[in-house]
């Protein structure tokens, strides 16, 4: 246990490997690092009645769940509209839209809608529609650049266990050095390697059977970035588990199959050092993963704990680790707040009940964090292992839909798209 606990110090080490960012841009899918954490400060510790103030509200951004990126003082979202799916670009300033670029055909569901959230990389941005579509355009005009089809040119489909919904594709893309990396999910390119200037293939990943839980294809989550065993890696949660694939070749490392259900895997894995974090609902639960060298330059995953999901399962909101501990919201479409020991997986307090309801999306800054829950309540929660304690609420106008988009701080504000709308508030502390 003292060898253990040792190395899980060392493991504190930053292992960020995304490009630069300016400090106030949230220019992806959970922030700068792709982990729900923003690095800004002087924030408000505390809400008044009511809630912070509202700087502006956009309109006009069409259906769906995507939350938004902020980068080079434009907002980038996508929407469903009537005559189409687009993308589209607001001023940082106002709200007020600068392009909209049709990307696909609306998706024919009242209840969903495109959830991917646009990937900001200098001069473009890189998006996925919800046929799966990836999509190069320019981030100042929003023409397109190139497209390539993770379904045509790659065998893709998404999980889907008999009889139960296709929610089509929800992957945020990850832009890393010259390369942008996509999810087709399948055994002969579960991950693929783009160039990002052409959409021409570089590598694809082929993986062996992980095991007898979960579907196969891809799932709902996102990619992540790991040095894990001394290895630069891909980490993503796909239909039957999570997996490590070589950042330079594509090259399977390690994958893990008890945190896959057959339904949905949907959040994000979170990247610690040489662990990994990784849970989905569904009555599944969660685990810790340690990443080792495996003697041959490979790594191997050893699971340290399991935990079941009566403890700790996260349905979809994303966890944030911060200071040795995990938070999220727990319980299938429930979102009862938790903080849980990294190292042990020891419940440290919770899960509380709370005035939110359903699902809870989260993400972090400044000590605190931003629960966002289905109703359309938002809890500002201090960030810390003794104990629960809330900072203010307050309700999201216009609800009438899940509120399911994550939150996004970034440069004093806080962004919360509710479907049509877009609504910024001020949370730089006086």
């Amino acid at each position: 246990m003292r060898r253990f606990h040792l190395a899980f110090i060392l493991a504190l080490c930053p292992v960020a490997t995304l490009p630069a960012f300016a400090a106030a841009d949230w220019p992806q899918w959970r922030g700068p690092n792709r982990d729900g954490r923003s690095p800004e400060t002087g924030l408000l510790q505390s809400w008044p009645e009511g809630g912070p103030p509202l700087a502006w509200r956009a309109t006009g951004l069409g259906g769906g769940f995507s939350s938004v990126s902020v980068a080079g003082g434009r907002i980038f979202t996508l929407g469903d509209l009537d005559d189409g799916q687009y993308a589209m670009a607001l001023a940082e300033a106002d709200g007020k839209l600068l392009w909209k670029t049709r990307i696909g055909p609306t998706w024919n569901d009242d209840y969903l809608g495109p959830r991917s959230t646009p990937t900001v990389d200098g001069e473009r941005i890189y998006v996925v529609n919800t046929e799966g579509d990836v999509i190069a355009m320019e981030a100042a005009s929003g023409k397109e650049a190139w497209r390539r089809s993770l379904s045509k040119d790659f065998g893709s489909y998404i999980m889907q266990a008999m009889g139960s919904t296709d929610w089509k594709y929800a992957e945020s893309p990850l832009v890393d050095g010259d390369r942008l990396i996509v999810t087709p999910g399948v055994s002969d390119a579960a991950l693929v390697a783009l160039d990002k200037a052409d959409g021409e293939e570089i590598w694809r990943a082929r993986i062996r059977r992980l095991g007898s839980q979960g579907a196969y294809g891809a799932g709902y989550s996102s990619i992540v970035i790991s040095n894990g065993g001394g290895v630069k890696q891909y980490v993503q949660l796909i239909g039957r588990g999570v997996i490590g694939v070589e950042a330079e070749t594509g090259k399977f490392l390690w994958g893990y199959n008890k945190v896959a259900n057959d339904i949905a895997n949907i959040p994000t894995p979170l990247v610690h050092g040489d662990y990994v974090f990784a849970s989905s609902g569904y009555g599944t639960g969660a685990a810790l993963i340690r990443l080792q060298p495996d003697g041959e330059g490979g790594v191997k995953a050893e699971e340290v704990y399991f935990l079941e999901a009566d403890t700790f399962q996260n349905h979809h909101g994303g966890m944030i680790i911060d200071r040795g501990y995990v938070f999220t919201g727990t319980g299938h479409n429930k979102g009862f707040p938790i903080a849980v020991k990294l190292e042990t997986g020891d419940v440290a307090w919770g899960p509380e009940r709370n005035q939110g309801k359903s699902s809870a999306a989260i993400s972090y800054a400044d000590g605190r964090i931003y629960f966002r829950y289905q109703d359309g309540r938002m809890i500002l929660v201090e960030a810390t292992g003794d104990g629960y304690r809330e900072h203010g609420s307050f309700e999201i106008p216009e609800v009438s839909k899940p509120s399911w988009p994550h939150p996004v701080i970034a440069g004093g504000k806080l962004y919360l798209r509710e479907q049509d709308s877009l609504f910024c508030y001020d949370v730089t502390a006086p």
